[in-house]
């Protein structure tokens, strides 16, 4: 297995290593969010897992161009774990469609797990059950446009 890794934190290079690190995983590392759909056209991975935070690009707007360049044709759906600072951070992980989410601090077993879900095309969630939908964004229409009322000014 491949993984790519977004991360701007050498700790986190060294837990996500360490836990799904072996003899059949190798693994490139990427510090720029910018960088990672093209290393996606590249190198093909089985699987990506991005910090929340990296560099100028974050975890959401990696997984979301990714999504996007999925649907265009562009690049190959490529399942994605994303490791969140802070379990208020779930809505944005909700948001982005990544399979898997963990919230920080993170430990070998949940790093695995998630891995493992998210290649298999399942769901891994911490912080909401995995068929829950987000909450609607304020100020989006979820109704139908008879729904809503009217103002005159």
């Amino acid at each position: 297995m491949h993984i790519l890794l977004a991360t701007d934190a050498d700790w986190i290079v060294d837990e996500v290593t360490a836990a799904l690190g072996g003899p059949e995983t190798s693994f490139t590392v990427v510090r720029e969010g910018r960088l990672v759909a093209g290393l996606v056209g590249e190198r093909r991975p089985d699987l990506v897992i991005t910090d929340l935070q990296v560099g100028t690009m974050g975890g959401m707007a990696i997984t979301m161009s990714l999504r996007l360049d999925a649907s265009a044709g562009t690049l190959p759906h490529v399942p994605v774990v994303m490791l969140l600072d802070r379990a208020a951070d779930v809505y944005l992980a909700q948001r982005s469609d990544a399979e898997a989410w963990l919230v920080k601090p993170l430990d070998a077993l949940r790093l695995q797990r998630a891995a493992r879900a998210a290649v298999a095309g399942e769901r891994y969630t911490e912080g909401v059950t995995a068929t829950s939908e987000p909450a609607p964004v304020a100020g989006e229409n979820v109704g139908s446009a008879e729904e809503e009322p009217a103002n005159a000014g």
